[in-house]
């Protein structure tokens, strides 16, 4: 017995310590019989039937190569013993393996020790798998070496699972950034928006009136950016209703055809009678639009992009996709374009993500659309195959919806009235940002409405305790201190039950997503318009006046 078969051998009635196994894997070997020709031994018929694949390799002959391959590391790789042997094993690595792991194992084998790791192979068919992988050298009595010995084991599923897991909590950490940074960004809108339109109102220069016109524009492209980082988030208040989705294919595909341009053109494939599905209208378009925009620039040198809507049951498969079992609806969009290599593809849907270059695009698009998917109870899929010479490739991003019982036509919105609703009520404003509070101070003075204004939480409750008239509390909802602005409306409500609730928000808690628990709060998001609010405050008490009346104070419609 050689000195490392010694070393790993336990003595005659020695207890299993916790060192055992250590002491028994042996990290190389020493053999008196080196040839490969004895093959009808107990222990050949052992490697043979084992589920472990193994292989033997021959560093003496030129380039190292496989010399023996038992049936299971030709079941894992799907080569046949003839196709494996006078190889070396660098024929199963591919475009994804890690250079730094093949150094690694380079540098092991030419320094003659053992190493262990994982490592991105290929099998016969071309499709990856992770192999876990321990490679040892096998000597002779000499101390030459004669082989090297390499056990495998397939650890794809766990890789995939601790991928999975990490881009979880990475996009999870992005979207909290995000939402935070939208919250903070849309308090600045708010000022920045809302003085520029009460500057129109008072300027009278056609140069001035122009150049305000390109501010406000500008502050509107930044309130388009923040709800795509909210969305992305999932921290966007949504408001679903129930779409009938190829109608809503069919209005959009005009507008899709002039934002794509002539060189591309759009195929729809609507499958008849879908089901109903319960989504927010504005956030599927600005979602469908972003991922048609993405297509179009995937596509420079024209082409066609598909439009297609199916229904989809998923039974067994729904948990592998991360939904329930149930019905769907797949809304998808094909292109011809030149496709994205699998690291593209896995990073597509993350923030400020982009191949497009400077100044051709945010990375927001398709961040957005995944996180409104996400947060609409779907799920958002991408398959992309990328354009070489022998064949074309391309992109279908898939988007999935849970769908209703019956089909529903769908409601047109109701149009905005042009002229702004008034009142002589007093309202309650609480925000902590001066200048947002200041502002909404003048919106509402200029509607005829009388104005009492508090810097918190707090404040605002010292204020209703003083029992003056207040017909609305008009509050922010991230406030700092201990009392936010829900719990602010809660707490008045009780002090006053009458009292109806507005509030406000840059930043959408998940508590908030789903929206107010009573029915006499409402929500309405910044930046907001003069027009809007004063719609908002105007329908918060007339119906807070419906729901519960006031004798004797005035009711205007």
């Amino acid at each position: 017995m050689s000195e490392d078969d010694q070393a790993g051998a336990p003595e005659p009635g020695a207890s299993h310590s916790a060192q055992a196994p250590s002491l028994a894997h042996l990290k190389s070997a020493t053999i008196r019989e080196p040839g490969l020709d004895d093959r009808g031994s107990v222990f050949y018929a052992a490697i043979e039937m084992t589920r472990m694949p193994m292989i033997l390799t021959d560093p003496r002959q030129p380039d190292n190569p496989i010399v023996f391959a038992n049936r299971a590391f030709q079941d894992l790789t799907g080569y046949t013993q003839a196709e494996l042997v006078g190889r070396n094993c660098r024929f199963l690595q591919g475009p994804e393996t890690s250079r730094e792991t093949v150094a690694e194992l380079r540098e092991a084998v030419a320094e003659r020790r053992a190493i262990a790791t994982e490592i991105l192979n290929y099998k016969r068919d071309g499709s990856p798998f992770w192999n876990g992988i321990f490679i040892g050298p096998v000597f002779d009595e000499a101390g030459e070496i004669v082989y090297f010995f390499a056990s495998q084991l397939d650890v794809t599923r766990r890789r995939v699972s601790e991928q999975a897991f990490r881009q979880a909590q990475k996009m999870e950490a992005i979207g909290q950034l995000t939402a935070g940074l939208a919250h903070d960004f849309n308090n600045l809108l708010q000022v920045v928006s809302g003085n520029l339109e009460l500057a129109r109102g008072s300027v009278t220069g056609e140069r001035a009136q122009r150049q305000l016109a390109n501010a406000a524009g500008a502050a509107e492209r930044g309130a388009k950016l923040t709800k795509q980082l909210l969305s992305f988030a999932r921290k966007a208040r949504l408001e679903p209703r129930p779409l009938n989705l190829n109608a809503l294919v069919l209005n959009l595909a005009e507008v899709a055809e002039s934002t794509l341009g002539s060189s591309v053109s759009v195929r729809l494939d609507l499958t008849p009678r879908l089901p109903a599905v319960t989504l927010d209208r504005t956030n599927l378009e600005m979602a469908l639009l972003n991922v048609l925009i993405n297509a179009r620039d995937a596509m420079p040198a024209g082409g066609t992009v598909t439009i297609s809507t199916a229904s989809v049951h998923l039974n067994g498969n729904g948990k592998a996709r991360g939904l329930p079992p149930g019905d769907y609806v797949a809304l998808r969009v094909r292109d011809e374009g030149e496709g994205m290599a699998p690291h593209v593809a896995a990073r597509a849907t993350e923030p400020f993500f982009s191949t497009k270059g400077p100044g051709k695009g945010t990375g927001l698009g398709l961040a957005m659309a995944h996180g409104f998917v996400q947060q609409s109870r779907g799920r958002l899929e991408i398959e992309s195959r990328p354009h070489t010479g022998g064949s074309g490739g391309g992109t279908i991003i898939t988007m999935l919806f849970p769908a209703g019982i019956d089909p529903a036509a769908e409601e047109e919105p109701a149009e905005r009235k042009a002229v702004l609703r008034r009142g002589d009520e007093t309202v309650l404003v609480v925000e902590d940002s001066d200048d947002v509070r200041a502002l909404a101070r003048e919106y509402l003075e200029s509607l005829g409405y009388q104005v009492l204004s508090a810097r918190d939480g707090e404040e605002a409750l010292d204020i209703l305790e003083r029992g003056g008239r207040i017909d609305l509390l008009f509050s922010d909802i991230v406030m700092p201190g201990s009392i936010n602005g829900l719990i602010l409306a809660e707490r008045a409500q009780r002090m006053r039950p009458d009292l109806p609730v507005l509030l406000t928000t840059g930043y959408n808690e998940d508590l908030v997503a789903e929206g107010p628990a009573t029915p006499t709060m409402d929500v309405l998001g910044k930046p907001y318009r003069k027009a809007e609010l004063a719609d908002r405050i105007r329908a918060a008490l007339d119906r807070g006046a419906r729901a519960m009346p006031a004798p004797g104070e005035p009711h205007h419609g």
